[in-house]
């Protein structure tokens, strides 16, 4: 089957009653995770987005608290999903504050395993990638806002 074109999409459902596209929304949430996770940022989590961007900093506090650092290479497969994790939400915001603020509280944890970080040369590339992804998206934010994550980017970069 053929995924439908985004413009004939959004002219069927012009054309579709209240009822019938809350039933289409329920119905996409029961199928995909990422669906319902999405529908939940538009539905509650859209007007308060420090609100947002702490939760997610709390999730990733959780996810590093239980990653398995038996080995590295389990390590660095559980640090990537957190990465995932983070590119996901980010993605449901499209903000570039929020985008930035999340993956330095990322690479913040990242540098917090430094009994494993010096040494994880997989760690430090996903770190080293990370920050440049950040400064990119940091230079197109509002002064202001460029200072005050620089200053964050320069703690980060100690050591």
């Amino acid at each position: 089957m053929k995924a439908a074109s985004l413009r004939d999409i959004k002219s069927e459902l012009q054309f579709k009653s209240k009822d019938e596209l809350m039933e289409l929304c329920l119905l996409m949430t029961k199928f995909k995770k990422d669906n319902k996770e999405l529908l939940t940022y538009l539905l509650f989590e859209r007007q308060d987005e420090l609100g947002y961007v702490n939760s997610i900093k709390e999730e990733i506090d959780v996810q590093f608290d239980a990653l398995n650092r038996d080995t590295y290479y389990r390590m660095n497969k559980a640090v990537r999903k957190v990465l995932r994790n983070c590119k996901k939400f980010i993605r449901y915001s499209k903000n570039k504050e929020t985008e930035v603020d999340v993956l330095i509280h990322f690479c913040l944890r990242v540098k917090q395993e430094s009994v494993h970080f010096v040494h994880n040369n997989t760690l430090l590339s996903i770190y080293s990638k990370q920050l440049e992804i950040v400064q990119r998206k940091i230079a197109s934010l509002h002064e202001d806002l460029q200072y005050d994550y620089n200053l964050m980017i320069e703690e980060l970069l100690e050591d």
